[in-house]
């Protein structure tokens, strides 16, 4: 009997009714003699919901009651799930990530699993109960709770496929797979039948929100084939998995955009050796990733260095720069949260000439100017102003030739 991780995200749950309808699939899956696994996430916008209620309270809440507070949401699917299909006569069984037995670090808010003991699950499966589990959570060392950041409810779903030895994870969202673009950016854009591990990596770390970029590093490096299809209907859906040699045939794979970034520049800053790794000594001491980064050619000793971190942590960002160019004695801080990034992936790029100039032509085509590019081995990104981006992903959908049925 095949053993299967389904994973439902928050909108396939979002009320009484989809949760009826994700048991009748879960319970007809079963019938057909899968044993399951369900990773749920929280009903619709609980979790936004939860962090506005959190605020109203207090002005600033700690992460490890945030955690206390955005774990219920999960465990509040995952018992109504389980309630469901036990209401259609299958022997289930609901789970915090805790009694699963999910380790993490102690890392509040963004935790990352350490290990998880399968023990529990595999019991519940020997006897042939569905296990349903709430995503998005852990237990540190302590006990404490703790959780995976946005999107973690995919991890949880890919990392138990994993510790299990599934068959294959299915990650079911409120779209049938994943798109050469946004189609709500993107008119034109298609559904890929087959990617790969690197490309979706690329693309869900791009801002692409179909699935967490955490989960596809575990499906890669633990080889989980990994589907990724609607809760809504029984169409296929995309797949993840390795490389093939007919994936270099397509140079780009799609186009994405991030509207969750912030830009930050310190102005006119001592070019001695040292500086930039006091900066972002910086940012790493307040907690900050940040992503693009650019340094300016130095004149009369001085240079300027500009990064994008994301939007969230902005904040601190801007404070930990300010009290770095005061003791440095740099000019200042300025700062820009009106910004998107733009990029292109796909793994046709290690082989096809011509990929930047192209990208590149189709924004000036469009009268649109590049603030900063960054670049790796099968993506290039450019920050645009936040008002241009849907203009640039069309541009350079077109320009690629993602508009036609070439999957």
């Amino acid at each position: 009997m095949p053993l299967i991780v389904q994973k439902y995200g928050g909108s396939s749950v979002a009320d009484p009714e989809k949760i009826r309808d994700v048991a009748r699939r879960v319970a007809r899956a079963q019938a057909a003699g899968d044993r399951l696994v369900v990773v749920v996430s929280a009903m619709g916008d609980t979790t936004d919901d939860l962090i506005s209620l959190a605020h109203r309270v207090c002005a600033n809440p700690s992460d490890r009651e945030i955690d206390m507070l955005l774990s219920t949401g999960e465990q509040v699917t995952a018992a109504l799930l389980a309630m469901a299909l036990h209401d259609l006569g299958v022997d289930v069984i609901s789970m915090t990530g805790g009694q699963v037995g999910i380790v993490t670090d102690g890392t509040h808010r963004s935790a990352k699993i350490r290990e998880i003991s399968t023990s529990k699950i595999e019991e519940h499966l020997a006897r042939g109960a569905v296990v349903v589990v709430a995503g998005f959570q852990g237990v540190d060392e302590d006990l404490d709770i703790t959780t995976l950041g946005r999107g973690g409810s995919d991890t949880t779903a890919v990392a138990l496929a994993a510790a299990l030895k599934a068959d294959v994870c299915r990650i079911y969202k409120d779209v049938d797979g994943v798109y050469t673009a946004d189609p709500r950016l993107v008119p034109a854009a298609r559904k890929i039948d087959r990617i790969s591990y690197d490309e979706m990596l690329e693309m869900a770390s791009l801002g692409a929100q179909v699935i967490q970029s955490r989960s596809v590093e575990f499906a890669k490096k633990f080889g989980i084939a990994v589907e990724v299809l609607s809760s809504f209907n029984d169409g296929p859906g995309t797949i993840l998995s390795g490389e093939g040699e007919e994936m270099e045939d397509l140079v780009i794979r799609g186009v994405t955009v991030d509207r969750g970034e912030a830009k930050l520049t310190i102005q006119r800053v001592p070019d001695r050796p040292g500086i930039a790794a006091a900066i972002f000594k910086t940012m790493a001491e307040e907690n900050v990733n940040v992503d693009m980064i650019i340094q300016n050619v130095s004149e009369d000793g001085f240079t300027d260095v500009s990064f994008t971190v994301a939007s969230e942590d902005f904040g601190k960002a801007l404070r930990g720069l300010e009290r770095m160019a005061a003791s440095i004695g740099a000019k200042g801080v300025t700062s820009n949260k009106a910004i998107a990034k733009v990029s292109v992936v796909g793994v046709g790029m290690r082989s096809h000439k011509g990929v930047a100039s192209a990208m590149f032509e189709a924004l000036a085509r469009e009268g649109i100017n590049i603030k900063m590019i960054s670049t790796s081995e099968i993506k290039i990104s450019c920050v645009v102003d936040e008002a241009d981006a849907g203009r640039a992903a069309r541009a350079v959908h077109s320009a690629f030739g993602l508009d036609r049925d070439r999957r």
